[in-house]
C-alpha cells in the first residue's frame, strides 16, 4: 500500500512538472539608432518559434512565442501583459529576430514588437513613436507588404525581413505620423510615396531624404491615380541617386545627362 502511494505522487509530480509553464517576461526598450537584428545563434537550436494557441473568429489565428521551451511575453508598462500575438514575420532566415503585432482588440491599431536574441540574451524592441496627428485612425494600418522582403508598420517604420534592419521613416511633421496613405515606392523599392490631402509626400527609407509634391486634390482620385501617374510624372534621381516622382514637363528640353 505504501508503495502504491508513493507511486501516485510520483506520477503527480511528474505530470504537474510536464504541465507547467516555462515563462519569460520581457521589458521592451526603444529602438536605437542603425540597429539591426540579424544575430547568428552561438548554439545549435537558437531560435524562435511561433506556436498556435487559438483559432479564433473574431481575432484570426493566434500565436504564443516561444524560445526552445520557454514562452516569451512583453510587459509594456501600462499596457497589460502580451503573451498572445498574430504572426508577422521572420526578420532573418536563422529565426534569431521577429516581428510581431499583440492579439488584442485596440481601438488604434495593436503594438508592434521586435523579439530578438542580443548577445545570446532575449531583448525586445517596441515599434511605437508619439504621434497627435488627427488623421491617426485613417493612416495607422498595421503591417503593409512593400514588397515580399520589405514591409511598412503604422506609416512609420520599414522592416526589411532579410537582413534583420529596421527605418524609422522621416516624417512630414515630427509631432505626426505621415497623415497618408501609402500607394506606391519606387523601382528600387526604397522610395515611397505617401498620398496625403494635398501633396505626394515622398520619403526615401535609407537616406531620410524627402520630396513633398504638391497635387491638386481632383489627382488624387484613388480610380484614375495610376493613369494620370503614367501621363504626367515621372521618376527623377537626386545627384545622391535617390529616386523622387515628379510632374512631367512635356516642353523641358532635354540634356544628355538626363539619360546617365
Amino acid at each position: 500500500m505504501k508503495k502504491t502511494l508513493i507511486a501516485l505522487f510520483l506520477s503527480a509530480a511528474l505530470f504537474a512538472c510536464k504541465d507547467q509553464k516555462i515563462e519569460k517576461i520581457i521589458h521592451p526598450r526603444d529602438l536605437k539608432p542603425n540597429e539591426s537584428f540579424n544575430e547568428f545563434p552561438k548554439v545549435k537550436g537558437d531560435a524562435f518559434a511561433f506556436v498556435k494557441v487559438d483559432s479564433g473568429k473574431k481575432l484570426g489565428d493566434v500565436y504564443a512565442i516561444k524560445f526552445k521551451d520557454t514562452v516569451i511575453s512583453v510587459q509594456n508598462d501600462p499596457k497589460p501583459l502580451a503573451d498572445k500575438f498574430f504572426v508577422s514575420r521572420f526578420l532573418n532566415t536563422q529565426k534569431t529576430a521577429l516581428l510581431a503585432q499583440v492579439a488584442d482588440s485596440s481601438d488604434l491599431v495593436s503594438p508592434f514588437y521586435i523579439i530578438s536574441l542580443k548577445n545570446g540574451q532575449i531583448d525586445a524592441i517596441k515599434l511605437e513613436r508619439a504621434s497627435i496627428g488627427k488623421d491617426d485612425k485613417k493612416v495607422t494600418a498595421g503591417l503593409q507588404e512593400i514588397s515580399l522582403s520589405i514591409v511598412l508598420v503604422n506609416n512609420d517604420f520599414v522592416v526589411t525581413l532579410i537582413n534583420g534592419n529596421v527605418y524609422p521613416l522621416k516624417r512630414q511633421n515630427d509631432s505626426e505620423r505621415i497623415q497618408g496613405r501609402f500607394l506606391l515606392n519606387s523601382a528600387d523599392k526604397n522610395t515611397l510615396i505617401f498620398a496625403t490631402a494635398n501633396s505626394l509626400y515622398q520619403v526615401n527609407y535609407k537616406t531620410g531624404e524627402t520630396y513633398d509634391l504638391i497635387v491638386a486634390p481632383g489627382k488624387l482620385n484613388a480610380a484614375t491615380f495610376t493613369k494620370d501617374i503614367m501621363q504626367n510624372y515621372r521618376w527623377e534621381k537626386t545627384p545622391k541617386g535617390t529616386s523622387f516622382l515628379k510632374e512631367y514637363d512635356s516642353n523641358k528640353i532635354l540634356e544628355l545627362s538626363d539619360f546617365k
